[in-house]
Protein backbone atom coordinates (compact mmCIF):
# COMPACT_ATOMS: atom_id res chain seq x y z
CA UNK A 1 0.00 0.00 0.00
CA UNK A 2 1.32 3.36 -0.99
CA UNK A 3 1.74 6.69 1.37
CA UNK A 4 -1.56 8.67 1.53
CA UNK A 5 0.52 11.42 -0.98
CA UNK A 6 1.11 8.77 -3.70
CA UNK A 7 -3.02 7.59 -3.63
CA UNK A 8 -3.83 9.22 -6.63
CA UNK A 9 -0.93 8.69 -8.58
CA UNK A 10 -1.45 4.98 -8.25
CA UNK A 11 -4.79 5.03 -8.62
CA UNK A 12 -4.47 6.75 -12.11
CA UNK A 13 -1.24 4.11 -13.06
CA UNK A 14 -3.54 1.28 -12.20
CA UNK A 15 -6.69 2.92 -14.51
CA UNK A 16 -5.21 3.49 -17.25
CA UNK A 17 -3.58 -0.01 -17.28
CA UNK A 18 -6.93 -1.55 -16.67
CA UNK A 19 -8.39 0.23 -19.49
CA UNK A 20 -5.33 -0.47 -21.94
CA UNK A 21 -5.79 -4.24 -20.11
CA UNK A 22 -6.77 -6.17 -23.31
CA UNK A 23 -7.83 -9.43 -21.06
CA UNK A 24 -7.96 -9.78 -17.05
CA UNK A 25 -5.00 -11.68 -15.48
CA UNK A 26 -3.70 -12.39 -12.46
CA UNK A 27 -0.75 -10.02 -12.84
CA UNK A 28 -3.53 -7.40 -12.76
CA UNK A 29 -5.28 -8.37 -10.07
CA UNK A 30 -1.97 -8.43 -7.74
CA UNK A 31 -1.39 -4.65 -8.33
CA UNK A 32 -4.58 -3.99 -7.79
CA UNK A 33 -4.51 -6.26 -4.17
CA UNK A 34 -1.37 -4.34 -3.73
CA UNK A 35 -2.03 -1.07 -4.38
CA UNK A 36 -5.48 -0.32 -3.45
CA UNK A 37 -6.53 -2.84 -1.22
CA UNK A 38 -6.15 -2.56 2.93
CA UNK A 39 -8.46 -5.23 3.89
CA UNK A 40 -6.80 -8.07 2.39
CA UNK A 41 -3.68 -8.07 3.58
CA UNK A 42 -4.99 -8.41 7.03
CA UNK A 43 -7.21 -11.11 6.21
CA UNK A 44 -4.81 -12.77 4.32
CA UNK A 45 -5.25 -16.38 5.31
CA UNK A 46 -9.09 -15.71 6.13
CA UNK A 47 -11.18 -18.39 3.77
CA UNK A 48 -12.77 -15.35 1.87
CA UNK A 49 -9.08 -13.76 1.10
CA UNK A 50 -8.21 -18.14 0.50
CA UNK A 51 -11.34 -17.98 -2.27
CA UNK A 52 -10.40 -14.37 -3.91
CA UNK A 53 -6.57 -16.60 -4.45
CA UNK A 54 -8.71 -19.75 -5.99
CA UNK A 55 -10.88 -17.85 -8.24
CA UNK A 56 -7.51 -15.61 -9.69
CA UNK A 57 -5.85 -19.70 -10.06
CA UNK A 58 -8.86 -20.82 -11.97
CA UNK A 59 -9.35 -17.38 -13.83
CA UNK A 60 -12.89 -16.87 -12.78
CA UNK A 61 -12.43 -13.18 -13.33
CA UNK A 62 -15.89 -12.50 -13.02
CA UNK A 63 -16.46 -13.70 -9.83
CA UNK A 64 -12.49 -12.70 -8.53
CA UNK A 65 -13.48 -9.30 -9.31
CA UNK A 66 -17.02 -9.27 -7.62
CA UNK A 67 -15.40 -11.20 -4.16
CA UNK A 68 -12.74 -8.90 -4.32
CA UNK A 69 -15.55 -6.29 -4.13
CA UNK A 70 -17.22 -7.70 -0.94
CA UNK A 71 -14.22 -8.04 0.80
CA UNK A 72 -12.66 -5.14 0.36
CA UNK A 73 -15.51 -2.83 0.73
CA UNK A 74 -18.52 -4.26 2.21
CA UNK A 75 -20.00 -1.22 2.39
CA UNK A 76 -20.43 -0.89 -1.36
CA UNK A 77 -22.70 -2.72 -3.38
CA UNK A 78 -23.79 -3.05 -7.28
CA UNK A 79 -26.29 -0.84 -8.16
CA UNK A 80 -25.89 -1.54 -11.98
CA UNK A 81 -24.25 -4.13 -14.14
CA UNK A 82 -24.97 -3.69 -18.22
CA UNK A 83 -23.83 -4.33 -21.54
CA UNK A 84 -24.51 -1.36 -24.21
CA UNK A 85 -23.24 -0.99 -27.44
CA UNK A 86 -20.56 -3.35 -26.60
CA UNK A 87 -19.35 -2.06 -23.31
CA UNK A 88 -20.19 -3.37 -19.59
CA UNK A 89 -20.86 -0.24 -17.43
CA UNK A 90 -20.73 -1.14 -13.71
CA UNK A 91 -22.04 1.61 -10.96
CA UNK A 92 -21.52 0.51 -7.28
CA UNK A 93 -22.93 2.35 -4.50
CA UNK A 94 -23.30 2.47 -1.19
CA UNK A 95 -27.03 3.52 -0.56
CA UNK A 96 -27.94 1.85 -3.94
CA UNK A 97 -32.34 2.01 -2.11
CA UNK A 98 -31.95 6.11 -2.98
CA UNK A 99 -33.03 7.38 -6.63
CA UNK A 100 -30.20 7.64 -9.22
CA UNK A 101 -29.91 11.20 -9.03
CA UNK A 102 -29.05 11.15 -5.68
CA UNK A 103 -26.53 8.97 -5.23
CA UNK A 104 -23.00 9.37 -5.47
CA UNK A 105 -21.98 6.24 -7.57
CA UNK A 106 -18.64 4.73 -8.98
CA UNK A 107 -18.79 4.15 -12.06
CA UNK A 108 -16.91 2.51 -14.74
CA UNK A 109 -16.98 1.00 -18.50
CA UNK A 110 -14.94 -1.40 -20.38
CA UNK A 111 -15.46 -3.87 -22.56
CA UNK A 112 -15.51 -7.03 -20.42
CA UNK A 113 -16.96 -6.79 -17.68
CA UNK A 114 -14.32 -8.16 -14.83
CA UNK A 115 -12.17 -5.51 -16.01
CA UNK A 116 -15.45 -2.78 -15.78
CA UNK A 117 -15.84 -3.99 -12.22
CA UNK A 118 -12.53 -3.57 -11.39
CA UNK A 119 -12.39 0.18 -12.79
CA UNK A 120 -15.51 0.52 -10.45
CA UNK A 121 -13.99 -0.96 -7.54
CA UNK A 122 -10.94 1.76 -8.02
CA UNK A 123 -13.04 4.70 -8.63
CA UNK A 124 -14.97 3.69 -5.12
CA UNK A 125 -11.27 3.26 -3.36
CA UNK A 126 -10.36 6.76 -4.93
CA UNK A 127 -13.19 8.23 -3.55
CA UNK A 128 -12.78 7.02 -0.17
CA UNK A 129 -8.94 7.62 0.00
CA UNK A 130 -10.51 11.40 -1.29
CA UNK A 131 -12.77 11.44 2.10
CA UNK A 132 -9.96 9.78 4.56
CA UNK A 133 -7.43 12.83 3.05
CA UNK A 134 -9.45 15.65 3.61
CA UNK A 135 -10.74 14.51 6.86
CA UNK A 136 -6.73 14.31 8.35
CA UNK A 137 -5.92 17.67 6.68
CA UNK A 138 -9.31 19.25 8.77
CA UNK A 139 -7.77 17.20 12.01
CA UNK A 140 -4.50 18.55 11.09
CA UNK A 141 -5.38 22.42 10.63
CA UNK A 142 -7.79 22.05 13.74
CA UNK A 143 -6.35 25.02 16.52
CA UNK A 144 -7.71 24.15 19.86
CA UNK A 145 -10.51 26.45 20.58
CA UNK A 146 -10.74 26.03 24.42
CA UNK A 147 -8.55 25.40 27.62
CA UNK A 148 -8.77 22.00 29.64
CA UNK A 149 -8.33 22.71 33.73
CA UNK A 150 -8.34 19.36 36.25
CA UNK A 151 -11.23 20.10 38.30
CA UNK A 152 -10.26 16.91 40.23
CA UNK A 153 -10.39 17.58 44.19
CA UNK A 154 -6.95 16.05 45.61
CA UNK A 155 -7.51 17.55 48.84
Amino acid sequence: MAFAADYPILFDRLDEELRDAPNPSSEIFAKIIGGACTRIRVLSHTEKAERIDGLIDAGAWTDAALALLELELPAWQMRRLARESGEWFCSLSRQPDLPAGLDETADASHPLMPLSILQAFLQARRRITRVWSAASDLLANEKPTAAFVCCDNFG
